[in-house]
């Protein structure tokens, strides 16, 4: 398996067309200038030893070897073997409300921007285990398939809005039944489903299901129950309105919210703006019981730049030894004769 150790770098080769760019500009200005003084082919006859080609040959050996630099810099490696390795974990599916209704502020910075904040520090401290991400709102949609690669989740986990979700609502017992068909076949590890929602409808019967077949539901209440507008594009002058004017107000229903929990054989915690949400979920995660999970992994990885340095080298001596000027001892021979 082919990869760069350090990829960040490759966004280096930005510069390149910027180069380029400049040079086609500095060869137009020139011959602009040159054109001010007379004939450009009289002026080229007054100068018979300076190389039409040879600066242009010169400038694009220079950009071959930077390029070839700036991959060198991002260290190409080659996995030289697999491995299976087994280690210890647990699965958890996350099932993330993405509704309207989680864009209100009365946790900060919204409800959303809260459970993503603790999503992503949970995911922070999670080792061997594998974790999926859904999100739902009037439907649910498989955001992230279960999955060991946390850098992965961390990525979606940040692109999640309420505009990934067509149809508006808080379809629980869709996420939950989606998250139940999308652990793995292994039985042996601990499996746990983790709602976070303000709880406006609730899926008790399905969190029911999830329980008999081995399933823990555990439900992360996020907002309050006094309520908080619902802000539309960011805009807190900007409320969502029913269809008689009034301004809508949405509350967590923390009822529902335990409701769900206790019917799946897992615990409800009310977030707030503190991390007492975050210690207890995680506190609850180090309680399930790991199994191996087996993983296939490069286990090492050779550099790949000897190779390039060498071609870096040629490129920088082509340049060395190719002058602005003809040179003399071929200026007599015609190729084309």
């Amino acid at each position: 398996m082919f990869r760069f150790a350090q990829p960040q770098y490759l966004y280096l080769l930005l510069i390149v067309p910027l180069m380029w760019a400049i040079y086609f500009y500095s060869v137009y200005r020139n011959r602009k200038n040159m054109a001010k003084y007379g004939n450009p082919q009289i002026l080229q006859s007054l100068a018979p030893d300076v190389s039409k080609y040879k600066p242009g040959t010169k400038f694009f050996l220079q950009q071959l070897a930077l390029i070839v630099m700036i991959f060198i810099i991002a260290r190409p490696q080659m996995g030289a073997k697999i491995e299976t390795v087994k280690k210890q974990g647990v699965e958890i599916i996350i099932a993330l409300d993405v509704s309207n209704s989680m864009l209100a502020r009365d946790i900060a910075p919204s409800r959303l921007d809260k459970a993503k904040q603790m999503l992503s520090k949970l995911i922070d401290q999670l080792e061997n285990d594998k974790v999926g991400l859904i999100v739902f709102a009037g439907d649910a949609y498989t955001q992230l398939p279960i999955t060991s690669d946390f850098v992965s989740a961390k990525m979606f986990l940040s692109t999640i809005s309420p505009d990934m979700v067509p149809t508006q609502g808080t379809a629980i017992g869709r996420a939950i039944a989606l998250a139940m068909n999308s652990f793995t076949p292994d039985q042996s590890a601990d499996k746990a489903i983790i709602v976070i929602t303000d709880a406006e409808n609730h899926a008790v019967q399905m969190a029911k299901e999830a329980a008999q077949k081995g399933i823990m539901v555990d439900v992360i209440g996020i907002g309050s129950e006094q309520g908080a507008p619902i802000p539309i594009g960011g805009n807190d002058t900007n409320l969502r309105k029913d269809n008689q004017g009034n301004v809508v107000i949405t509350k967590l229903n923390a009822q529902l919210g335990r409701d769900i929990a206790k019917a799946g054989d897992g615990i409800y915690i009310s977030a707030d703006n503190t991390g007492s949400a975050l210690r207890a979920l995680t506190a609850e995660v180090k309680k399930m019981k790991k199994s191996d999970i087996e993983s296939k992994v490069y286990s090492e990885y050779d550099e790949q730049f000897q190779g390039l340095a060498w071609i870096v080298l040629i490129l920088l001596l082509l340049d060395i030894f190719i002058l602005d000027r003809k040179n003399k001892l071929m200026k007599k021979v015609n190729f084309f004769s």
